[in-house]
């Protein structure tokens, strides 16, 4: 099976926290909604900032909350 790669915005720079926003429309309502959830990814060379564009792929998990890592800009 692929590994998802996720885009999404640096909200975090210490583990580097991504904020990865998706929109979908409402079954009943038909109205578009933005729904957004944050990952935590493995950034070794520490070099993404808060407000970063970057995108992150599936990994083994690195630690407790970690299963992400960054891959590009």
């Amino acid at each position: 099976m692929p590994k998802r790669i996720l885009q999404g915005t640096v909200t975090s720079a210490q583990t580097v926290t991504v904020s990865v926003e998706r929109r979908f429309t409402h079954p009943v309502l038909k109205k578009t909604i933005r729904k957004s959830k944050k990952y935590r990814a493995h950034d070794p060379q520490d070099t993404f900032k808060v407000g970063d564009v970057v995108r992150i792929q599936e990994c083994a998990p690195i630690s407790k909350t970690k299963r992400w890592e960054v891959i590009a800009e």
